[in-house]
């Protein structure tokens, strides 16, 4: 008897504690629908909303522009530029070595760059700029001949376009080959190279003629 009296008390206990949760239910359906839909869910997450900090900037510089050192620091720091064309004189067919002459011919400018790039552009279709061997001429050689053995020239060759004679298409897929942009660093107002690094103008066409770069700085 004892026992169906503990189980019966316990039934009643489960169906009080179930009965508590069915009302606080409801209780909390009736608050919820109460609030308008595009504020309820700022309304239950708002508590819990965490704001990120403000992002923070390091001033690279922050000293008062208004001495004399301090405008020539942030002078010195702004970027600048400087460009000259150079004209290369006439070179027989091949590769040469024209680091001197361009080096020659930007030095001034140059000498005022701490830091910065250094961009030569070739005006022509059927010659190109490379950077590779400056001591041994033979490599200058042995490119040239490795140039005239993958791209036939000749009666034999495949190409339409030979107006300008059997040199001309060849010319142009050497050029492309190869191309027409160099970008060299520049570091304490130097071209930064490696110490057997050179440019080169490479010569693509039988005919000598005069070729064109467009050297451009820019840098601080």
């Amino acid at each position: 008897m004892a026992n169906n009296n503990h189980t019966y008390n316990e039934s009643k206990n489960n169906v009080s504690c179930w009965w508590v949760a069915v009302t606080y239910i409801i209780i909390v359906g009736l608050l919820i629908s109460s609030v308008p839909s595009n504020m309820q869910s700022s309304a239950l997450f708002s508590a819990v909303k965490i704001n990120p900090p403000p992002p923070r900037v390091k001033a690279l510089y922050t000293a008062n522009p208004g001495t004399v050192d301090d405008r020539n620091h942030m002078a010195a720091s702004n970027p600048k530029w400087a460009q000259k064309t150079i004209t290369l004189p006439p070179h027989r067919r091949g590769c040469h070595l024209i680091t001197p002459k361009i080096v020659k011919e930007i030095k001034q400018d140059l000498s005022e760059f701490k830091c910065g790039l250094a961009h030569l552009f070739l005006q022509h279709t059927s010659a190109s700029l490379t950077i590779n061997e400056n001591y041994d001429s033979d490599v200058r050689d042995d490119t040239e001949t490795f140039l005239n053995k993958i791209v036939p020239e000749g009666r034999s060759a495949p190409w339409k376009h030979t107006l300008e004679g059997p040199d001309d298409m060849p010319a142009h897929i050497k050029s492309s080959m190869f191309g027409n942009t160099l970008t060299i660093p520049i570091t304490d107002g130097q071209l930064n190279m490696g110490t057997w690094q050179g440019i080169w103008l490479c010569e693509h066409r039988d005919a000598p003629t005069a070729r064109k770069v467009v050297v451009t700085l820019n840098g601080i």
